[in-house]
């Protein structure tokens, strides 16, 4: 998650919830889906963070629920932080009341259910029983405490029998080593592979992926740990290559590897500009492929600095993040979250439908119808190719297609007509248009 996002609940929130005991299911929880029904790709779809459609007014809240159903997606939350409250306050003392909220929106919305397994307890790393320190979100685990961690995730897979996909931990949070100048991939492997034996223990059907590092990338020039996972839009820092390899040596076992990243610089530069930069996707995502042959989810990715300079359009961000999904798309990846930044007020740029707090809210955004299509054009186990692009528009378009559709984007802030398979295609100044083929 960017630094610059809502990580928790509320800070400071008195827990008022009834502490659970945890012996029994979660309300409503659907049939479980046989045994190994379960598949490693679940497609495109968001994270609910701070903000999300499972509290505002009724009004919004239930127009927000029909956009979700009309088209359902897989849906990933957090099991600390980002709209859940802590879930053990107290060693053997559960709170999943925002938990089970959240995991009932995506049930009564036909959405696939995924958990990321973070964030931890106080108790587990160094603060007190009973209380939440949310300045403390983002530390990890004590080692003494892996085990425990891994007992909470067992217990909560347990919880949500219908819960196939979980993704152990979150960007490595609290797992760097600062006298060491590197990540402790030691300390975050051992931790994954705990949970990864509890998960397994409670279904093995269930399905495990990490280790969810960001690939952090430096533009062209900038020698700060350079390496050889690079293109024109720079190279991948070699800390992470050395964590992320660790982990794969040395992981128990995994059904996909999620990543995630952004386009632009860790110091916030796009190369060569934030449309070219989009390759990066494509270029680490066949990288990760190579080395793991497992399929590939982003758990995050970003196109947009978080600095506010960009001055884009809803237009022109809806055509930079056309171009990331069809460059991941390229890359191999099957499945990817996009974060979804809900706030509480009318302005949201990039968000995927109008806050559930206002009145009139919870209508779709250009980013949301963005999303679904891409989703139902791309599912899992579906081949995008890439379409032929007349030499003369190579420059300035974008596009992915399958045997029936076809998405094209127009990287310029011109109207153009594009050539595409051999067909005109017009498209708007940062236009992105669906085609059914012929």
């Amino acid at each position: 998650m960017r630094r610059w996002a809502a990580l928790v609940t509320v800070a400071g929130v008195v827990v008022t919830a009834v502490l659970l005991t945890g012996c029994g299911r979660s309300p409503d929880v659907p049939p479980s889906p046989p045994s190994g029904a379960a598949k490693a790709a679940v497609g495109w779809g968001f994270t609910h963070t701070q903000y999300s459609a499972d509290r505002g007014t009724d009004r919004a809240t239930g127009r927000a629920a029909r956009l979700l159903s009309a088209d359902p997606m897989p849906q990933n939350q957090h099991i600390m932080g980002w709209g859940a409250r802590n879930p053990e306050p107290s060693p053997g003392r559960y709170d999943f009341t925002d938990l089970d909220r959240r995991i009932a929106l995506i049930r009564r919305t036909g959405g696939t259910p995924v958990l990321t397994l973070c964030c931890s307890p106080d108790w587990m790393k160094g603060g007190a029983a009973g209380h939440t320190d949310w300045s403390a979100l983002e530390k990890a685990p004590a080692p003494e405490h892996y085990a425990d961690f891994a007992a909470l995730a067992g217990k909560i897979a347990r919880r949500y029998p219908d819960v196939r996909h979980f993704i152990v931990w979150n960007e490595f949070k609290g797992f760097f080593d600062d006298s060491r100048g590197r990540w402790n991939s030691e300390g975050y492997t051992r931790l994954y592979n705990l949970v990864h034996r509890e998960l397994k223990k409670a279904n093995p059907a269930n399905q495990v992926g990490g280790p969810y590092l960001v690939m952090d990338s430096h533009v062209p020039g900038d020698e700060n740990h350079p390496s050889a996972w690079k293109g024109p839009w720079g190279s991948v820092d070699q800390r992470t290559l050395d964590a992320f390899r660790y982990w794969n040596r040395h992981k128990a076992g995994a059904d996909f590897v999620v990543v995630d990243g952004s386009s632009y610089s860790t110091d916030d530069r796009y190369a060569p500009d934030p449309f070219a930069a989009t390759r990066k996707f494509a270029d680490v995502g066949h990288r990760l492929r190579e080395e793991t042959g497992l399929p590939l989810w982003w758990a995050e990715w970003y196109v947009e600095t978080a600095d506010g300079r960009s001055g884009w359009s809803e237009r022109e961000r809806t055509a930079v993040q056309a171009a990331a999904l069809i460059e991941m798309a390229a890359g191999g990846a099957t499945s990817g979250f996009y974060w979804n930044p809900q706030n509480e007020g009318a302005d949201c740029p990039g968000c995927l439908w109008r806050s559930t707090e206002l009145a009139d809210g919870g209508g779709e955004l250009p980013m949301m119808d963005l999303l679904s299509r891409f989703a139902r054009a791309f599912p899992p186990g579906t081949r995008p190719r890439q379409p032929a692009i007349a030499a003369d528009d190579r420059a300035r378009v974008r596009a992915l297609a399958d045997d029936r559709t076809t998405l094209v984007v127009n990287t310029t802030d011109r109207r153009i007509t594009a050539t595409v398979d051999g067909r005109a295609v017009p498209l708007a100044g940062y236009g992105v248009r669906w085609i059914a083929r012929r």
